[in-house]
């Protein structure tokens, strides 16, 4: 019988949000995945229709075209930059590439819930670091957690699920403490919905760090998150470990095609980000005339530690034509979405018995 190795036996499978509500006739609101409740835009569309024309060539494993243009637009090298199908895989590329048998990778927990699978999945040891009561966090306990056998950390800033975002300057701090042949990645998924000024700032931190790589994502503030499009921003040595393990010709000229639309429709694309803040702001605020636990949020989404009544209320929610991001006996990630998901959401939260 072919049995799976230890480290792969004992891995959770991700488990997609759910899309559908069974019982309930009404409008259903997907808020559990963060995506861009936004179409995209027609020129994006259009770049799309135009590189579907030559699906049947493999494609340019360079992105020469979008390289360039996001180079430019983020004042680095083009060989700083390396893409992947999200910024999730390229997350699992630095993993595999720089941790293995009997090293550590180091994370907040609870935080991004693809980081133990990607650990776990390349023979690495998993080392979570409780959160501070204010959801945020806690650095001082991560540069104690450091051992010998440290290889990576990952600082995902805002925090999902939890939305709250590292200070710049305590960020700066904590990687000054960090020994530099440990790999710092800040995985800044959610920096386009960054408004605080005092939160982190990756590509800086980067510039002045050789130990450092920042991860960003076209999924979610460009609403391409169908297409799987992330890269990092990593020095040459780096560069030369994610080589060794990327997936071949996994990010297809019709993502690369798009990504290079949507730099160029950038305007465009901030007056939508620019109403989802401002939805936020609004959930944000009815939230703040609850007893709920739900941190400022500096991402596309809002956090109820609802504790042990998380169930209780997922299943409330649901029974609204609300999906959610439940995780049992912690709390609940809701996406932002348009204005009349935002309310109908506000709605059922209103409605529910604490008891």
């Amino acid at each position: 019988m072919i049995k799976q190795p230890a480290h792969i036996e004992n891995i959770p499978a991700y488990k997609p949000g759910k899309s559908t509500v069974d019982g309930w006739d009404g409008p259903v609101y997907k808020l559990s995945s963060n995506e861009n409740p936004y179409p995209p835009l027609p020129s994006v569309i259009q770049a799309i229709t135009d590189a579907a024309s030559t699906m049947h060539r493999y494609p340019n494993m360079a992105a020469p075209v979008l390289t360039a243009a996001l180079a430019q637009r983020l004042g680095v090298k083009e060989s700083e930059l390396a893409f992947g199908t999200g910024s999730v895989e390229v997350a699992g590329q630095l993993i595999r590439a720089f941790a293995g048998h009997g090293d550590e990778v180091m994370y907040a927990w609870r935080s991004f819930e693809a980081y133990p699978i990607l650990v776990r999945g390349a023979g690495a040891t998993p080392v979570e670091v409780p959160l501070t009561a204010d959801h945020r966090h806690d650095l001082p306990a991560m540069i104690a957690a450091i051992t010998p056998a440290t290889k990576l950390i990952f600082i995902c800033t805002p925090n999902n699920p939890t939305g709250t975002a590292v200070g710049h300057e305590e960020l700066r701090a904590f990687l000054a403490q960090v020994p530099p042949h440990i790999l710092v990645v800040i995985d800044e998924a959610y920096v386009h919905f960054q408004n605080d000024p005092d939160a982190a700032r990756g590509l800086e931190l980067y510039r002045e760090f050789p130990n450092v790589a920042v991860l960003h994502t076209f999924s979610k503030a460009y609403g391409l998150a169908a297409l799987r499009l992330g890269y990092t921003v990593a020095r040459p040595e780096v560069m030369e470990g994610l080589a060794k393990v990327a997936l071949p010709f996994g990010v297809t000229d019709i993502a690369q095609a798009a990504g290079v639309a949507s730099l160029l429709a950038e305007p465009e694309l901030q007056a939508r980000i620019d109403v989802l803040l401002e939805e936020r702001a609004k959930l944000e605020a009815y939230l703040a005339t609850t007893d709920w636990d739900a941190p400022a949020s500096q991402a596309n989404f809002v956090w109820l530690a609802a504790g042990e009544e998380t169930d209780a209320l997922q299943a409330h929610l649901m029974s609204r034509g609300i999906i959610g991001r439940a995780f049992s006996g912690t709390g609940i990630r809701i996406s932002v979405g348009s204005p009349e998901a935002n309310e109908a959401l506000v709605e059922a939260l209103g409605s529910y018995n604490r008891g």
